[in-house]
């Protein structure tokens, strides 16, 4: 298992390691770190912990974002195949990848076969979404995208589907994809280890908010 996990990170570096700074080798790192650790306040057991770090680790390889053509896509279904990875371990790993992006639960997709290890993993990326890291990691999105930092008359769009969240063709602000994903990632924690963690980052956010919009208004 060691060199399996060995070799994912030496992939995740090799493949994210292209990317801005939103999402690179370093966000997969955290997360990692993160969703160990809720799995461990979860009290899950040493088998599902080898499928949250293997999962949390690659969450991001094939991300649609950056890949370039869809075989991309398959990167991480091809590593665990050619590293040996027994196929129930797999298919678990592949089916919490594949079902913990914000697009999938607009979609209606909000749970996963494999609840527990799931929870930890998907509420570990979100939580690197939000708070401090989270703030800096949208800021860095939004420029490497070259979109409009704030625009008062570009309204946030509130109850998005999935179509209109992966939509393009809209004119998008940076500030707003606070409103439209970031603020409601804490009510949509699936483990309650993940619900305590994210009070204290969404709080942090919203201070943000509030300080942001006084001084755009030259009011501070």
């Amino acid at each position: 298992m060691m060199e399996v996990v060995k070799a994912a990170e030496e992939l995740v570096v090799y493949v994210m390691g292209k990317w801005d700074a939103s999402h690179d080798a370093f966000h997969a790192l955290r997360v990692r770190k993160l969703a160990l650790s809720l799995a461990a306040e979860e009290q899950l057991p040493p088998e599902s912990m080898e499928i949250v770090e293997l999962a949390s680790l690659l969450h991001d390889v094939g991300d649609h974002k950056y890949a370039s053509d869809e075989s991309e896509c398959k990167v991480v279904e091809r590593f665990l195949e050619s590293h040996g990875v027994e196929s129930v371990k797999r298919d678990k790993i592949l089916s919490i990848i594949n079902r913990m992006g914000f697009k999938d639960e607009l979609a209606g997709v909000t749970t996963c076969e494999f609840v527990l290890e799931f929870g930890v993993v998907q509420d570990a990326d979100r939580l690197d979404a939000i708070g401090a890291i989270g703030i800096a990691r949208c800021l860095t999105f939004g420029g490497s995208r070259n979109r409009v930092l704030h625009d008062p008359e570009v309204k946030a769009r509130i109850n998005l589907t999935k179509e209109e969240y992966i939509k393009q063709d809209v004119k998008q602000t940076t500030l707003n994809h606070f409103h439209e994903k970031l603020l409601k990632l804490k009510d949509l924690m699936k483990t309650e280890a993940g619900r305590r963690r994210a009070e204290r980052r969404h709080k942090f956010m919203q201070d943000f908010l509030t300080e942001f919009y006084e001084e755009w208004e030259g009011n501070l």
